[in-house]
């Protein structure tokens, strides 16, 4: 599991950063890799890693999250407009995978999340996915500190309808400011670092 986040975000680094021919050849690999993935939901659901809608969720999702990182951690917020060209920037890459349908605005990206709500829910594999991400010592101990502070800004980013369904705490208010603080420090010294 801690290799396949670790290629996510590798691919996610390479289509965002890298040269066309590098994001194009990414997207190729994981539409191959999705090609050969399915199974059976412990409901008896049937499911394709390639599947259109699931793709468009992952998607949805990831650049939901993405844009409320960076509203909060990230440096000067973005306006409704630059919001919406960033979604449909963004949408290039999920249509490249074959999501569909792709919301190219911010009204899409709500409309999507409400939409798909009603379907999500939580289970004992979920939580195992949860503890596995949040809670996956770093390879240097040094860096615990960070890894929780990360985690939990991540946490706290959420919207409440999802940390409830997985079960999840918000930083009580006293601490909050420390995390939001901590977040943002380590975003500007990452930004600095890539710059």
């Amino acid at each position: 599991m801690v290799g396949r986040l670790r290629r996510t975000a590798r691919f996610i680094a390479v289509t965002t950063y890298g040269e066309r021919a590098s994001a194009e050849a990414a997207i190729d690999r994981v539409r191959e890799v999705h090609r050969h993935v399915a199974g059976r939901l412990a409901d008896g659901t049937l499911y394709r890693a390639d599947d259109p809608a699931l793709l468009a969720w992952v998607h949805v999702s990831e650049a939901w999250s993405f844009l409320a990182a960076w509203q909060r951690y990230g440096g000067t917020a973005l306006s409704p407009t630059e919001i919406d060209r960033y979604f449909a920037e963004f949408a290039v890459i999920a249509r490249a995978l074959g999501a569909d349908p792709v919301p190219t605005d911010a009204a899409g990206i709500a409309r999507a999340i409400e939409t798909a709500r009603p379907m999500l829910h939580a289970d004992e594999r979920t939580r195992e996915v949860a503890r596995l991400v949040l809670g996956h010592p770093p390879d240097n101990p040094l860096a615990i500190p960070l890894q929780r502070l990360t985690m939990q800004a991540a946490v706290d980013l959420l919207p409440t309808w999802a940390r409830r369904l997985h079960g999840l705490s918000a930083t009580p208010f006293p601490a909050r400011p420390l995390i939001d603080a901590g977040a943002a420090s380590l975003a500007s010294t990452l930004r600095w670092a890539f710059d």
